[in-house]
């Protein structure tokens, strides 16, 4: 029986009429009728998961034929290889992503373009179509063909966008970095794919600050000898072009309308990262056919979102969440453009930037939430969030805290959805809809389509305890392969292990008694004392709660012994000391909002804790480091944020391998 006072708070639930109004229940009335099925009026989206996740031939064809991507396909030609990895989708059909993201009018604008040193400007869809059109003519004249590479070193600008609509067009593969990246980190990166072209930025703006990235260019197009040409992008130094390279505005100053070069439903769309924290990051490569589909059902039927909304999501062109806004594309969604620092020149730069754009989806990272709601600030009444409909939120799991945070300081009647996904996929296995009410601190249901679970280490579905985040059954958009893995050995070893044939993502997922689903943390990074096993969230929720800690990391070190050391390092607020009681209410916070198991047995004060270039916590990495792995295998530094921060914990690991043998 559950205790209704500990039940979680519902903040937010949609009404009949509200319910009624939404895509996915335009959509779900529509496979119903075609299918003789009844999902409810209006439609119960427990049982529409359902049918996507055991009729998958239905379901995508069915979303395929209403989103007008790929029409009159039979259910038979779907899914005609239903196993993980290899599954064959949608064989012997073609189309485009270029295609599919230009096709709309100009009723409302395709881009609004922003940066921390500029107003917002519109660019028109025939603009942007122009401009992908003069770009794909360039790429053809230099010679790039399908599938040669086509990368990127952009801040989040529109010239990116151009740009990877461009390769799309011709089939040509794209990658991206960002320019916050140094040469080290790029290569890593980019030397793997051996690109034809590379469209460079000369520096950045970010807090304020210029950072020149000519030097790194430089440095780029000589350790690159596959490049041909470097594009260059005008930034800080808008009258000069490196020698030998190819002005922006002369690659794209030919104005003309694109053609499409029709390619197979799986044909290489873009070559994604992972994090890259212990050796060479992973090249993902995602398909055409995949990705559009998946993201034409996102956008649409969770999102909520189609022609007239403005989208935004804060993000780098390093992180798989620029590639997904961008995405939005796909359904005549405008997409917000910025180029600058999260929190410049305030805190509440990201609410300010909504209220000035018109912003009606407001995309951002848990950590930025959390940070508005420490600074007590009230986005609601300082900006006119009045065209804003819905929040969304990933990175890393949402505190209950900031739930309740903005209903109240934000917008009461906001929709805000927590979504948990990954570079892997391009997309979310866990995240929102406008269908199923909103509760604090928990991700409302499995996306549709995606047969998520949560297994114990028997591989037994478990409900109401934390098992392993699997899914079952294959999507569209998982990775066609790794890149230079040509037996593809690092893909299954990825995924596919320890159950063969099931995707396991490497995250703790809990599905409560009522459909509603918790992220914990990374499994791999999974705190075990006693055989208890614990996600590290709940005691990051506890410890971000204390204004006296900037951030924090919580590791489980099996010792060589047998035994278990469980530290908390803690980065404090300038000027504060790591004094006996700030360690009694940190210690008490994490007692009673988690448990007395959860507490640490250490706490100790840093400088800093290092973070991947997407913003997660470097937990595995670091857990290696104090169990004796050599710093040059634990981790990468080049993948690092901060890596001064990273060269602290090798002293202190170093510091107690030396103590614990005199």
């Amino acid at each position: 029986m559950t205790d209704e006072s500990s039940a979680p708070q519902v903040l937010w639930t949609p009404t009949p009429e509200s319910a009624r109004a939404t895509r996915v229940a335009a959509f779900a009335a529509w496979a119903a009728e075609r299918r003789g099925l009844s999902f409810g009026d209006p439609p119960g989206y427990d049982a529409l998961w359902r049918w996507s996740v055991e009729r998958l031939d239905q379901f995508w064809a069915d979303l395929a034929e209403w989103s007008g991507v790929l029409p009159g396909v039979r259910d038979e030609d779907v899914l005609v290889r239903r196993e993980m990895p290899g599954a064959v989708w949608f064989p012997g059909t073609t189309l485009n992503y270029a295609e599919h993201a230009l096709r709309w009018g100009d009723e409302h604008p395709a881009l609004v373009c922003a940066a921390e040193d500029a107003e917002p400007v519109e660019m028109s869809w025939a603009e942007l179509r122009g401009q992908v059109g003069a770009f794909a003519a360039t790429l053809r004249r230099l010679g790039v063909r399908r599938g040669d590479r086509v990368a990127g070193y952009l801040p989040n600008v529109p010239e990116a966008v151009v740009a990877f609509l461009g390769a799309a067009s011709i089939g040509a593969v794209w990658a991206s970095c960002a320019p916050d990246f140094g040469t080290r980190s790029v290569l890593d990166r980019f030397a793997q794919i051996e690109p034809t072209v590379l469209v460079a930025v000369d520096g950045y703006r970010f807090n304020g600050r210029e950072y020149d990235r000519r030097g790194v260019v430089a440095e780029l197009r000589a350790a690159l000898p596959t490049v041909r040409t470097t594009i260059a992008v005008a930034r800080l130094h808008p009258d000069e072009v490196p020698d030998g390279a190819l002005a922006w505005a002369d690659a794209v100053v030919d104005r003309q309308e694109p053609s499409f070069e029709p390619v197979p439903f799986d044909h290489p769309l873009w070559i994604v990262y992972s994090s890259g924290t212990t050796g060479l990051p992973k090249g993902i490569v995602h398909g055409h056919g995949g990705v559009v589909l998946e993201q034409r059902k996102q956008a649409m039927l969770h999102m909520d979102v189609g022609p007239g909304d403005r989208l935004f999501w804060y993000a780098s062109t390093a992180w798989i969440m620029w590639n997904i806004a961008t995405s939005a594309l796909l359904s005549g969604v405008t997409v917000v453009v910025y180029d600058g620092a999260p929190a410049y020149p305030a805190v509440d730069a990201q609410f300010g930037l909504a209220a000035r754009t018109g912003m009606t989806y407001l995309g951002t990272s848990a950590g930025y939430l959390t940070a508005c709601e420490k600074a007590g600030i009230r986005p609601g009444e300082m900006h006119d969030l009045s065209a804003l409909r819905a929040i969304g939120s990933t990175g890393s799991p949402l505190p209950a805290s900031a739930y309740v945070w903005v209903y109240d300081a934000v917008k009461p009647d906001v929709f805000l959805g927590s979504l948990s996904g990954g570079t892997d996929v391009a997309t979310g296995f866990i995240g929102s809809s406008p269908l199923l009410p909103v509760t604090a601190g928990e991700l409302q249901r499995p996306l549709l389509g995606v047969a998520a679970a949560a297994w114990d280490e028997d591989g037994t579905p478990v409900t109401g305890q934390l098992g392993e985040l699997v899914i079952t059954e294959p999507m569209p958009s998982m990775p066609l392969y790794f890149w230079d893995d040509p037996d593809g050995a690092r893909y299954r070893e990825a995924y596919f292990e320890p159950w063969p044939g099931v995707w396991r993502h490497g995250d703790w997922l809990e599905i409560t008694d009522r459909g509603t689903c918790l992220i914990t943390g990374r499994s791999d990074s999974t705190l075990n004392r006693g055989g208890v096993r614990m996600g590290t969230a709940d005691i990051y929720a506890a410890v971000e709660s204390i204004p006296a800690v900037v951030d924090c990391v919580v590791l489980g070190v099996e010792q060589p012994d047998g035994g278990y050391w469980m530290p908390l390092f803690v980065q404090l607020a300038p000027g504060e000391p790591l004094t006996d009681a700030l360690v009694g209410e940190i210690t008490q916070a994490i007692r009673s909002t988690a448990s007395p198991r959860h507490v640490p047995d250490e706490i100790i004060a840093v400088p800093g804790v290092p973070h991947t270039r997407t913003g997660k916590r470097l937990e595995v990495p670091l857990k290696r480091l104090f169990q004796g792995v050599p710093a040059d295998k634990a981790l990468n530094e080049g993948a690092v944020d901060d890596a001064d921060v990273v060269a602290h914990y090798v002293r202190l690991a170093q510091e107690r391998r030396d103590s614990s043998h005199p």
